[in-house]
């Protein structure tokens, strides 16, 4: 039997928010309805994922906004906001607003690196500027020191009948805290924990020290805690793709046994020059679930998680997951739910 794993603390899901391009409003209104049901179940979290030039969340802050006035209780994430598509002071303002208007519920989650299909890409994102933009972790840094509240101007006061501040507003007190890096990689995961920063791992990373997906989390949960300020305190996430089937039809069993199988061949082995690893979907009941969590030896040090929804499947599909999740495998791993508090 494997060791016992720390009881979970804090539960949330995760959604990219697909849409049908002829008719956009439905896919938007889905993805608020599901962040609805989970507040309803208990959820303590709730992320979306961008999707840029495609049919997906193209602006999550903006889609948290309206998730904002629709609940009351439940954290609302990014998972993750790529920075190299973003002005990191437009940003901060845009973070700062919508965790306002939440009550201090925002979690927002980055990453750095240049935007997919760059070249292809560049002259309408950055049409002066595509060659000197810096892609690096000082793009995070700029981002985190507007939000922690540094000068972003050496002017302020009152000119005419305009007053300026010298830093960015609204400022939010308490956001900085809440601030997420999204990382794969043992460096990602020792420069979040340096800047102190919460770690957000998903189902995706590089084999850099070994060919075992969870040995790879485990070595970076350990290195990000040994950077971090709040060691062991420090937060940090997991975001496995789990498909529960208690309350499933047979129709979506075989559904979901279909897709986990098509995407299984790319979790044997690293995949292309960045020798990227997938951790495989875990479909089944709960009970298998929580068998094969507590057998991970990352998941086992861990006491929060966002899992991952599988991006192509229908709305009812989703409700019967997070309920299933909910009411099943988060009792099963030791959550009881609320506010995980």
């Amino acid at each position: 039997m494997p060791l016992p794993s720390e009881p979970l603390r804090k539960l949330g899901f995760l959604t990219i928010g697909l849409f049908d391009e002829a008719d956009p409003r439905r896919g938007h209104e889905s993805t608020l309805e599901i962040i609805e049901l989970g507040e309803r179940l208990g959820f303590d979290s709730a992320w979306v994922r961008h999707r840029h030039l495609q049919y997906g969340i193209s602006s999550p802050v903006a889609v948290l906004a309206a998730a904002t006035q629709r609940t009351r209780r439940i954290e609302l994430g990014t998972a993750v906001i790529p920075l190299g598509w973003e002005n990191p002071l437009r940003l901060a303002e845009d973070l700062a607003t919508v965790d306002i208007l939440s009550g201090g519920r925002l979690n927002p989650g980055v990453s750095v690196g240049p935007p997919m299909h760059y070249d292809r890409v560049k002259n309408a994102l950055y049409p002066d500027t595509a060659d000197s933009e810096d892609f690096s972790y000082e793009r995070v840094r700029r981002l985190l020191d507007l939000v922690r509240g540094k000068p972003a101007t050496d002017f302020s006061g009152v000119e005419g009948f305009e007053v300026f501040s010298d830093r960015v507003q609204p400022h939010s007190e308490g956001l900085a805290a809440r601030m997420w890096y999204g990382g794969a990689s043992l460096r990602s995961a020792r420069w979040a924990g340096e800047n102190g920063m919460a770690f957000l791992m998903s189902s995706v990373v590089k084999a850099e020290e070994s060919e075992d997906f969870a040995e790879i989390q485990l070595s970076h949960i350990r290195t990000f805690r040994a950077h971090h300020p709040d060691g062991d305190r420090a937060r940090i996430s997991q975001g496995l793709v789990v498909i529960p089937t208690d309350s499933a039809s047979p129709e979506q069993r075989a559904k979901y046994l279909a897709f986990a199988e098509k995407r299984t061949p790319r979790t044997a082995t690293p995949q292309g020059p960045a020798r990227m690893m997938f951790a495989p979907d875990l479909v089944g009941t709960s009970a298998e679930i929580a068998e094969r969590l507590h057998a991970d030896v990352a998941f086992r040090e861990i006491d929060e998680v966002a899992f991952a929804l599988p991006f192509t499947f229908e709305h009812e599909d989703y409700v019967q997951i997070l309920t299933d999740i909910a009411t099943h495998l988060g009792p099963a791993l030791g959550w009881t739910g609320g506010s995980g508090e």
